[in-house]
């Protein structure tokens, strides 16, 4: 098996301006692979790899790169290069390399596509913003009830190398309405002059182009399949989404929600590409909210005065077991945050939660309440009896106090969090709402 040039040598054939010779090279390489080699790269090196692609390769690799490699890309390309590349580039991955660029470079490109390919980019870049009209692609197999196996063949031949998938064929009427899908499988394994009305069952799942990304995914998820078909209100097919679409939103949507749970806003670019004072601003809101959460921990510290002026070797446990009710607190959010996202919970469900959590609380509270006791006991035999004695009974009564204060710490922790992190139905809610406004 021939094995690939390392980075190292692409490098020395560039420096060397054995072009040629890399152009052939790159020529055996997959898309993946020639992304891979592009992001160790620097800048310059990266835009001669680049143009020394063929164009359908380009394309291919393109469409994988990160945004900001594309950014680069497409500031320093020609302009016929940039051409090339966006009218050979699916629909709904041009789609979603348009969204995040300038709307002035944005009207720029699509000045370069060609007719057809402009007016599918402008349909597509109608739809809302995370409705799923901007996941589909036009690119699709439709076919006729009252064709023959062997004529949807044949279509196959002359049409499928347009598609973005095979894997399911759509029936639709004469008005373009979705009656039925059918498996590339189905039609292969039956008898050529069986007609396609004989396979049909009329059971298909589809998705609607207002329909929201998120519940998109959970369509997906249920229904185990590679792409669905989209249509209007009327029942129209417009196209189809894929699964690769679906994973790359549910990427986005796992690195939000982990973002929020960990207490800051979510970012809108890589970690090292967002502004330094954005990355402020998106920070700074929560730690102020929970600041004044822990100005709650310095109230509650005043009832102990006496108990801590008696016995200073008190001061020790503070820490531990504030540490233990963060500790209660981040446990009680991702478990809660899980199960929402997996729809085992619901908001409206919130005072269960918030009982379960309590007698959680309580229970935990007393086992640490009982592991300090079994603590002082080990340790009695080096402590002196009567400051032993006075310790115990003053470190019992507050590791109870306290363990009842961790509670309600716990309690006011998982609140905070979950307004941060399980915005997934108020997301949804919101952009109901704005679609339906506009």
């Amino acid at each position: 098996m021939n094995q690939h040039p390392t980075t190292d040598q692409i490098t020395s054939l560039i420096q060397e301006g054995e072009f040629f010779k890399l152009k052939e090279l790159l020529k055996k390489f997959e898309p993946a692979e020639v992304v891979e080699l592009i992001e160790e790269e620097e800048e310059r090196e990266q835009l001669i790899i680049f143009r020394l692609l063929p164009l359908q390769l380009a394309t291919q690799v393109f469409e994988y790169l990160e945004i900001d490699v594309q950014r680069h890309f497409l500031a320093n390309l020609s302009q016929d290069k940039i051409s090339d590349i966006l009218n050979e580039m699916s629909p709904d991955d041009r789609t979603a390399l348009l969204e995040f660029l300038p709307d002035d470079f944005v009207k720029e490109l699509i000045q370069t596509l060609s007719e057809p390919e402009r007016k599918v980019t402008l349909e597509l870049l109608g739809y809302p913003e995370y409705s799923v009209g901007r996941l589909m692609t036009p690119d699709y197999i439709a076919i006729r009830e009252s064709w023959t196996v062997q004529q949807v063949l044949d279509y196959i031949r002359l049409h499928g190398g347009q598609s973005e998938t095979i894997s399911l064929l759509y029936v639709t009427d004469r008005r373009g309405v979705l009656i039925d899908d059918i498996s590339i499988r189905e039609v292969l394994l039956a008898d050529p002059s069986k007609q396609i009305s004989e396979l049909m069952d009329r059971r298909f799942v589809h998705l609607q182009t207002m329909q929201d990304q998120e519940e998109a995914i959970e369509v997906f998820r249920k229904n185990d399949r590679v792409a669905l078909p989209v249509v209007n209100d009327e029942g129209v097919l417009f196209g189809i989404v894929t699964i690769d679409d679906i994973l790359d939103i549910r990427e986005e949507e796992d690195t939000e929600d982990i973002q929020k749970l960990g207490g800051s806003q979510a970012l809108d670019e890589p970690y090292l590409s967002i502004p330094l004072m954005g990355m402020v601003r998106k920070r700074a809101g929560w730690l102020v909210i929970l600041l004044i959460g822990e100005m709650f921990t310095a109230t509650a510290m005043g009832y102990f005065e006496e108990e801590i002026a008696k016995a200073v070797v008190l001061a020790l446990f503070i820490p531990l077991i504030i540490s233990a009710g963060g500790n209660a607190g981040s446990q009680a959010t991702s478990l809660i945050i899980r199960a929402m996202s997996l729809g085992e919970l619901s908001l409206g469900e919130w005072w269960r939660v918030m009982r379960r959590e309590l007698a959680t609380g309580l229970m935990l509270g007393a086992f640490w309440a009982w592991w300090a006791c079994c603590a002082f006991c080990c340790g009695r035999a080096y402590t002196p009896t009567n400051t032993a004695s006075t310790t115990g009974r003053l470190a019992l009564r507050s590791v109870f106090r306290w363990s009842a204060l961790c509670c309600g710490a716990r309690c006011a922790a998982l609140c905070c969090r979950c307004c941060s992190s399980a915005s997934a139905p108020i997301r949804l809610l919101h952009r109901r709402l704005s679609w339906q406004h506009s």
